[in-house]
């Protein structure tokens, strides 16, 4: 079998050469002598048709893969992106240069769901603010900070893909009314499988206690939540955006939030990134914050990681690998050419 060279953008590793994480998944490639890989020499925003050079497959976590990148990529059979979201890599540019895009799908549905968890109750128990009054010794303002509890609120979820499918796993014993869920691309036989009910988006966001984002970022819902959007939440209700910035309109939430038109929010992405002046959602105490990585743990790293390079041995194998975006491409003369020479 010829060789199948992986190349890693270089954002894995800091810049002492050391990787960030202790485990990527490269094991998956233990055994398998036709794989080689190297790392990109140098990390810049967007990949470079020359860092692609003689690289059969790259896995990539955070730069852009464009037009230019993709513009002599005579051996790169496919882009494999660390995680499920995709709006940094100009798809119909792949598929023009018969390149494969896959996602590691399923592989971030749990520690993402954890994380939202995590986030609903440290919003309703008022933990941030609970936690500064110890700081500061207020006791005796504790009173002021009533809570209020899972069992009996309605759980909304804007997009029913794997991510809102574990969270709403992970909180079926926890007393919650039967979930709802936005999404025009799924099956109503389906959802109801799930135990979930359909509604439109107007219907989502005024009947539930938690507004839970999860659908990807495309031209069709950015800026899917914006001001009347938020004006239909009720304002004991909470928005939670673990999925793209761009989805909501900032703005507006700020507005609703200086308002105080819904109870508070908790975001991990957001239009602009990434965030090196301080936000201006740091004014809230009833707003949690996160680089975009509240669900990063070294289980997540380990699983995408292991899902992104078995995708990689599939492709050097002449199989297909899971979590394909673009897989019409599988269909173009080009590109089986282009596969069977790279695995000759």
């Amino acid at each position: 079998m010829s060789t199948f060279q992986v190349a890693l953008t270089a954002d894995y590793n800091n810049p002492d050469g050391l990787p960030k994480v202790a485990d990527l998944g490269l094991s998956v490639f233990d055994g398998q002598s036709q794989i080689k890989m190297r790392p990109f020499a140098e990390h810049s925003p967007q990949i470079g048709a020359d860092q692609l050079a003689g690289a059969n497959g790259v896995i990539v976590l955070t730069p852009a893969v464009t037009r230019e990148t993709v513009s002599s990529a005579d051996d790169l059979l496919a882009i494999g992106r660390f995680g499920v979201g995709y709006d940094n890599v100009d798809v119909a540019a792949c598929t023009e240069a018969n390149v494969l895009l896959f996602i590691t799908a399923g592989a971030v549905d749990r520690p993402v769901a954890e994380a939202v968890v995590g986030w609903m109750i440290a919003l309703t128990h008022h933990t941030r603010t609970k936690d500064r009054l110890v700081r500061e010794g207020r006791w005796d303002d504790r009173s002021q900070y009533m809570g209020c509890e899972l069992r009996d609120r309605t759980l909304g979820v804007v997009g029913l893909g794997g991510i809102a499918r574990k969270l709403i796993e992970l909180l079926a014993s926890w007393g919650m009314n039967t979930p709802i869920a936005f999404d025009p691309f799924i099956d109503p036989a389906v959802a109801a499988k799930l135990g979930v009910r359909l509604v439109d988006l107007d219907e989502l966001m005024g009947s539930s206690d938690f507004v839970s984002v999860h659908c990807p970022l495309t031209n069709g819902t950015r800026g899917l939540i914006g001001a009347r959007e938020l004006s239909l939440m009720k304002p004991g209700a909470y928005l939670i955006n673990s999925a793209r910035g761009g989805i909501v309109d900032e703005d507006a939430l700020y507005a609703a939030l200086q308002n105080g038109a819904i109870a508070g929010a908790a975001l991990d992405c957001f239009a602009t990134e990434p965030v090196i002046e301080p936000s201006r959602f740091r004014e809230f105490d009833n707003v949690l914050l996160a680089p975009h990585s509240i669900a990063w743990t070294n289980e997540m790293f380990r699983d995408i990681g292991r899902a992104a390079c078995q995708g990689m041995v599939e492709l050097s194998h002449g199989r297909e690998p899971r979590g394909m975006v673009n897989p019409e491409v599988l269909r173009s003369d080009a590109f089986q050419r282009k596969w069977r020479r790279v695995c000759e």
